[in-house]
């Protein structure tokens, strides 16, 4: 299959094939409903899903169940209802920016509501049209990001809330679900405990991917994974419970040998100490390959690790194939960048990032080929 997305790739002029497996997404979503059995399992698809492409990701997701998509702008949610049939719940995480709320209403959007504005201004859209609108409220618990904070909630009348919106769940965001042992996570999980015996019997949404590991206490109601239903691991440190879903293979542009004392890349910043051979391969950081990776990171051709030697430029990478026999690689030629000897995870901490960004940055300049969930 591979083969075959590599000619179309080079067909079309492009530098490289990004095998995006939705029936892998389709089985992560399916860990983590086995994860938390008595918590209804939504979906994170901001930011064009990862960067893996909202339509068929969203899909996918919708056919294995969910019913409840989160998003990050309204933008986002107004796009993703005209994708998704109607009985799906379409979130918008930062809330509404003023003018937004007309718009979001005729949709059947759903906020979340972050601050007392947010508030006055849907409140207000609902007055205007004779009827409570859907809502999620919700609170900063300890990362003073986005939520209502403290002092913000202390003032609210829960009772006069329930009667001004359609009040869905309440909910928060761990900062720090990643680490399983962070003291943070039980800190906020009691401020969210207080916070939701005033609102007596509203559901709660409260565990991102690395809090839906945390166990039961961190699963009250709703849970949102993200990372983990696109192969990130939830946890750092742990063993990935998830399975892999993207795969990127690069092209080989051109091939060279160097004798020793040839610097390389941008800046000279690699040089060259006995003779090498080199591959160019076609995609550089406008591609999503961070510039971190200078000199840090690797391809990968049966087995053998390719060092990048120099810095990463926007376009082009320079890896050292001197372990491949002279005639392994021609132009055209398909290195593995992620894939089955290089998780998203391990690409990231070579360049010093997290997977999230990896994934969010791969842009459109790879030939996706999407492998069907079944």
């Amino acid at each position: 299959m591979l083969a075959t997305a590599k000619s179309r790739a080079l067909a079309l002029g492009m530098g490289g094939v990004l095998t995006i497996d939705l029936a892998a997404v389709a089985a992560n979503y399916r860990r983590i409903q086995a994860q938390a059995p008595t918590a209804q399992v939504s979906a994170v698809v901001k930011a064009d899903a990862y960067g893996l492409g909202v339509e068929p990701v969203s899909h996918t997701l919708y056919d294995a169940g969910c019913r409840l998509f989160f998003v990050a702008h309204a933008s986002e949610a107004l796009m993703l209802r005209q994708e998704l049939p109607g009985d799906a719940d379409l979130c918008v995480l930062n809330g509404l920016l003023p003018g937004a709320e007309a718009a979001c209403a005729n949709a059947d959007i759903i906020p979340v509501l972050n601050a007392p504005d947010q508030i006055e201004r849907w409140a207000t859209e609902g007055v205007a049209r004779g009827r409570k609108l859907p809502a999620i409220l919700q609170f900063d618990t300890g990362m003073s990001r986005l939520g209502l904070s403290p002092a913000d909630s202390a003032r609210l009348n829960p009772d006069a809330l329930k009667a001004r919106f359609d009040l869905r769940f309440l909910m928060s965001h761990l900062a720090c679900a990643d680490e399983p042992a962070n003291s943070a996570n039980d800190r906020q999980l009691a401020v969210m405990h207080d916070i939701a015996a005033r609102f007596g019997d509203i559901p709660v949404s409260f565990a991102n991917s690395g809090g839906t590991f945390l166990g039961p206490a961190y699963q009250p109601s709703i849970i949102r994974p993200g990372i983990a239903l696109y192969g990130g691991a939830p946890h750092v440190g742990v063993a990935n419970p998830m399975t892999p879903v993207v795969r990127l293979d690069v092209a080989v542009i051109q091939t060279r040998s160097v004798p020793a004392g040839t610097q390389i890349g941008y800046g000279g910043t690699f040089t060259a100490t006995q003779e090498m051979r080199l591959a160019t391969i076609a995609a550089g950081y406008a591609d999503g390959l961070p510039r971190g990776l200078s000199n840090r990171g690797a391809a990968w051709l049966d087995g053998v690790r390719l060092p990048i030697v120099g810095r990463v430029s926007m376009d082009s990478i320079i890896i050292d194939i001197s372990a491949l026999p002279a005639d392994a690689l021609a132009p055209g030629d398909l290195v593995e960048l992620m894939g089955p000897h290089q998780s998203i995870d391990a690409i990231a901490a070579d360049a010093g990032t997290i997977s999230y960004e990896i994934l969010t940055a791969l842009g459109r300049r790879y030939y996706r080929d999407y492998l069907r969930a079944t």
